[in-house]
């Protein structure tokens, strides 16, 4: 176990959150600042961990603004794919309980990022329609649709919201299989393992159009299993 990894990673979120908090005060948060610094993250982490880290599939993503859904493992997916996915400019809706750390949620909410509250339907509704503006404005959406980290890998029951989201906007939806990330930060833990092997594959886009949502979730949920569950995308 790498408690200094731990304690290193958590000096990075402070380096990303202190300069956007005084943007914030200033009255100006620049969304390619933002950008920049949500990557500097990703790898960074890759870095202070020592991440044996895999990717393919980056060629498969257009350059339209699109809904990326990936398999849930870890805390530790939301920088991999910082460090992996493409997409110029990327926010991802995240669990209400991050947003209520002192500084680090004021972080997340002036940069952007979507709280998600599936405690209240109506709040989850504005999260929705909160994605759906950034969309629109040309910025990438990332969420994972099971909603929760997998205890052991394999991949849970897909919940609606981001199909709705991309049948709202026209927005293709770019399904993502994590496979490591388990082994750095399992569920329940609390610090880092270091040396890990992670691969990311990114998978074609899935058009939406003249498609319903039983037929997308199903297309999504058979790119995660083959890519997780089956074993095409786990480390060695």
């Amino acid at each position: 176990m790498s408690l200094f990894g731990s304690v290193r990673v958590l000096g990075a979120m402070a380096r990303i959150t202190a300069p956007t908090l005084m943007e914030l005060a200033r009255g100006s948060v620049e969304r390619a600042a933002i950008d920049e610094r949500a990557r500097w993250f990703g790898r960074r982490v890759v870095e202070v961990l020592d991440v044996k880290l895999e990717a393919s599939g980056a060629e498969n993503v257009p350059s339209r603004a699109v809904v990326y859904m990936s398999n849930h493992q870890s805390h530790l997916d939301i920088p991999i794919l910082y460090a992996t996915l493409p997409s110029p400019t990327i926010r991802m809706l995240a669990k209400a309980e991050l947003f209520r750390i002192p500084l680090w949620g004021r972080g997340l909410r002036a940069a952007e990022f979507i709280e998600v509250d599936r405690s209240n339907h109506g709040r989850a509704v504005q999260s929705i329609e909160h994605a759906a503006r950034l969309l629109r404005d040309g910025v990438s959406i990332y969420l994972a649709p099971e909603g929760t980290r997998s205890i052991d890998g394999r991949i849970g029951k897909l919940k609606k919201g981001g199909f709705h989201l991309a049948l709202e906007t026209g927005a293709s939806i770019v399904p993502v299989a994590i496979c490591g990330t388990i082994g750095i930060l399992p569920r329940g833990h609390r610090t880092m393992r270091s040396g890990q092997r992670v691969r990311v594959q990114i998978g074609p886009p899935i058009e939406v159009a003249g498609q319903d949502m039983a037929s997308l979730m199903t297309q999504v949920m058979d790119f995660l299993v083959k890519n997780v569950e089956n074993g095409a995308g786990i480390p060695a």
